[in-house]
């Protein structure tokens, strides 16, 4: 998933009354001298102050504080989120070094309640603690999801990306060209591209049962946003009209557990054990058998299938919210991208095998996500032993904070990195740069996004389809929108309309 929670707002003062103020102000004052961690952590930036930490200095933009302090005080250093110490990692060295080179120290996942409690408390796969059963379970997932085409080469899952890019054009062409905002379509695309996986089938854009569980699914990552002070403050989850994001949050959550147990009761009824059709047949073989993941439950395959979904969407929606947005503020980028793909594929539906012909669409779609990539922070790590970076020595358990905005703003590895230039992704010969280094949209090593391959796939299917078939303009008279984007759970972009001019 790709991309991450963490602790995205300041702590609004006006929430509460000062009778609550004082009380948590002095119950963890009182607890301060407990909840020191060992080790030599590496220094604070200015701007602490007692009980908050750094939240009042981070502000709502966190990624970009962090990437201003990278330059007071280097490549680590120590942020105080409430009553705890977070380490942030800045920059293409340190961060390669925790995600990549040493990423098995660097696995586990600290205490975040919010998150916590819609994974299950780790029942799942994005917040379980690093050890043999996420190691397995993350197999078993990641190898499902090859087998289901979910990889490189032509598979099923591209055809059924095909025919849900098929449907949202037919969608987007029915407006006509009049403004429209196209976040509701694409999420009702994407997640339906995610049906396809799990379940094996979409659903119509009308049906009842998927409009419920859409709208369940957003809710949940709108309310883990605005609710991201409890994961600091976690008590305040009994502060009534504080704790709304977390009422909201259970209720989403269990709207989204209903149906998927019902998927799981309905796949039950019709399984071919000798030829799985999606990733909950898998589950349900892998159920009886056993082979693969030790100790697998019902209630592990229910909370993995739901992560699935908290990723894909959200994060896969908002990409594809930033390559439309760029591309009505950059023209001559769009024109480009679809003259590229008049020459090579003419009037076919774009597919993957198309990519070696389409460099300048892949690396228009690279520099959308290297600057607006929609998890600047990922998602929190954990120390599973005692580490050192550079001079500091981490105690097992510390908690990682890996600022993957830094990397993708070092001008020592993008000249101008406000600049939007998709042909830093390409070389001399205008072929695209593989694995360029300082870019790790989703993350890396052992505990990277389970689906950055599917989040590709549809990426580009998507982005190349609807550039085939439409130029996407501003509607006339209207204000140039925003690139700059609101810290949520994920980097969203600020609403739009556009036009969408068939061609």
């Amino acid at each position: 998933m790709a991309a991450g929670v963490l602790f995205l707002e300041i702590f609004e003062l006006s929430r509460l009354n000062l009778q609550t103020f004082l009380v948590f102000s002095l119950a963890f004052l009182l607890a301060y001298r407990y909840l020191r961690c060992t080790g030599i952590f590496p220094p604070y930036p200015a701007g602490r102050v007692p009980v908050l930490g750094h939240l009042l200095a981070l502000g709502r933009a966190p990624h970009l504080k962090l990437t201003e302090w990278r330059r007071q005080y280097g490549d680590v250093f120590t942020v105080r989120m409430g009553m705890e110490d977070v380490v942030v990692l800045n920059g293409y060295p340190a961060v390669k070094d925790a995600l990549v080179d040493r990423s098995e120290l660097f696995a586990s996942r600290g205490q975040n309640y919010l998150f916590d409690v819609i994974t299950g408390f780790g029942t799942g796969i994005s917040s379980a603690q690093w050890g043999k059963s996420l190691r397995q379970k993350r197999k078993f997932a990641s190898t499902v999801l090859r087998t289901l085409g979910v990889k490189e080469d032509m598979g099923s899952i591209e055809e059924k990306i095909r025919e849900e890019t098929g449907c949202l054009c037919v969608k987007v062409a029915e407006y006509e060209g009049v403004p429209f905002d196209p976040e509701s379509d694409l999420q009702v695309a994407i997640a339906n591209v995610i049906c396809s996986t799990v379940f094996g089938n979409r659903f119509e854009y009308g049906d009842e049962r998927f409009k419920e569980l859409a709208e369940a699914v957003l809710i949940t990552v709108e309310r883990l946003g605005a609710g991201q002070i409890i994961n600091v403050f976690p008590f305040l989850r009994f502060v009534p009209g504080v704790n709304r994001s977390l009422r909201d949050v259970i209720k989403g959550t269990a709207t989204i557990h209903k149906f998927v147990l019902e998927e799981i009761s309905r796949h039950r009824l019709n399984l071919d054990r000798e030829n799985p059709r999606d990733f909950l047949d898998f589950c349900l073989v892998e159920l009886e058998k056993r082979e693969k993941v030790e100790d697998f439950t019902e209630e592990q395959v229910m909370y993995i299938v739901y992560e699935l979904f908290i990723a894909g969407l959200d994060t896969t929606t908002n990409t594809m919210r930033w390559c439309l947005l760029y591309m009505v503020l950059y023209p001559y980028v769009q024109k480009k991208v679809q003259a590229e793909l008049d020459a090579a594929v003419g009037g076919a539906l774009p597919a993957l095998s198309h990519r070696a012909l389409l460099p300048y669409t892949q690396a228009t779609l690279m520099e959308v996500q290297r600057i607006r990539p929609v998890g600047p922070l990922g998602l929190p790590h954990a120390t599973t032993q005692d580490v050192t970076v550079g001079q500091f020595e981490l105690p097992m358990g510390a908690k990682i904070l890996t600022n993957l905005h830094s990397l993708h703003m070092d001008p020592a590895y993008w000249p101008d990195p406000d600049r939007f230039d998709p042909e830093r992704f390409l070389d001399a010969e205008g072929n695209v740069i593989n694995k360029p280094k300082s870019f790790l949209p989703f993350g890396g090593g052992r505990r990277g996004c389970l689906g950055e391959q599917l989040a590709k796939m549809q990426l580009f299917l998507l982005f190349s389809s609807l550039l085939q078939n439409f130029t996407f303009k501003l509607p006339e008279g209207a204000p140039t929108p925003s690139d700059e984007g609101i810290m949520r759970i994920t980097l969203t972009p600020h609403s739009y309309k556009l036009c969408a001019i068939p061609r």
